[in-house]
C-alpha cells in the first residue's frame, strides 16, 4: 500500500545514514514531503527528493531556527522522527563525566530540544506524530558494556511518555522505537573499534554481535523504517506513549 503518508511533512534528523536514512528514504517513497537533516550535509546527497539541511541537534539556537523555517515555509512538521544518536561502549568504570555529559546531551537532551521547537506547529493543527529511536538496551534489557547507552535510551522512553501524557488529548502522539543490533554504518564503526581494542579479528567481532540476536541475523534499517511508516501514519491513530521493539528477540 503505497501513499501512507502522501500530504505529511515530515523532519528526519541524522538522516545521512543508516536507520535515519532508511526513514527519510521510506517515507519519501510513501508519499510525505520529508526534511532531511544531518550534521555532515555531505552524507545527505544520496536522498533524492528530499529538502536536505544541516543541524547540530546539540545547539538549541539551530534547532530553533530550523523549526522557525519549517513553520514558516511548510506551516510546521506532522511527523517528527528523532534519529541522533551515540553509542558508548563501556561500564561504568570507563564512563567519564564527559562521556556521560555528551551521551545524554546528544541521546536525550536533543529530543527535548526538537521536541521544545517542532510541538508548537503540531498543536496548533491538533495533530501530529513524534517518533523517538531509543533502543532495546534502555529499561527494557540490560546489554554488557553499553552502560551510560543503556541510561539514555531508557530516559528516551521516559521522555516519550511523558510527551504522549501531557499532549493526549490535544491531537500529538508520541511513540518510540527500540531496534536491537541492525547493520549501519555506525555498527561497522563500533565493530572495527572493537575488534581493535580487544586484538580480535574483525570477522570473530562481527560474529559475536551476530551470535547475541536469537533469530541468528542482524536487523536491518529497512525493518526499524516500515514501524517508523506505521507510527507516523494515521493507521496508529490510537497508539501513543508506547516503545515497539525491533529486536529479533534479543530482549524475550
Amino acid at each position: 500500500m503505497a501513499g501512507r503518508l502522501k500530504g505529511k511533512v515530515a523532519l528526519v534528523s541524522a538522516a545521512g545514514q543508516g536507520i535515519g536514512r532508511a526513514i527519510a528514504e521510506t517515507f519519501i517513497g510513501e508519499g510525505a514531503t520529508v526534511i532531511a537533516t544531518d550534521l555532515d550535509t555531505s552524507k545527505l546527497k544520496g536522498v533524492a527528493r528530499a529538502k536536505k539541511l544541516p543541524l547540530d541537534v546539540r545547539s538549541t539556537e539551530a534547532v530553533d531556527a530550523t523549526a522557525r523555517m519549517v513553520g514558516k515555509e511548510f506551516g510546521g512538521a506532522d511527523i517528527l522522527v528523532n534519529c541522533a544518536g551515540f553509542v558508548h561502549h563501556g561500564s561504568v568504570l570507563e564512563c567519564s563525566e564527559s562521556d556521560w555529559d555528551f551521551s545524554f546531551d546528544l541521546n536525550v537532551k536533543s529530543m527535548h530540544r526538537m521536541i521544545r521547537a517542532f510541538l508548537p506547529f503540531m498543536l496548533k493543527k491538533k495533530n501530529g506524530s513524534i517518533v523517538n529511536i531509543s533502543s532495546a538496551a534502555s529499561s527494557i534489557t540490560g546489554l554488557p558494556n553499553r552502560y551510560v547507552y543503556g541510561a539514555t535510551k531508557a530516559a528516551v522512553i521516559g521522555l516519550t511518555k511523558a510527551v504522549a501524557a501531557d499532549f493526549i488529548r490535544q491531537g500529538v502522539r508520541c511513540n518510540a522505537i527500540c531496534p536491537g543490533t541492525i547493520e549501519s554504518p555506525s555498527l561497522d564503526g563500533r565493530i572495527d573499534a572493537l575488534a581493535k581494542t580487544t586484538g580480535r579479528s574483525r570477522n570473530d567481532t562481527l560474529k559475536g554481535f551476530i551470535d547475541r540476536q536469537p533469530m541468528g541475523r542482524l536487523g536491518t534499517a529497512q525493518e526499524v523504517a516500515a514501524l517508523a511508516v506505521f507510527l507516523a501514519s494515521d493507521e496508529s491513530s490510537y497508539i501513543t506513549g508506547q516503545p515497539y521493539l525491533v529486536d529479533g528477540g534479543l530482549a524475550l
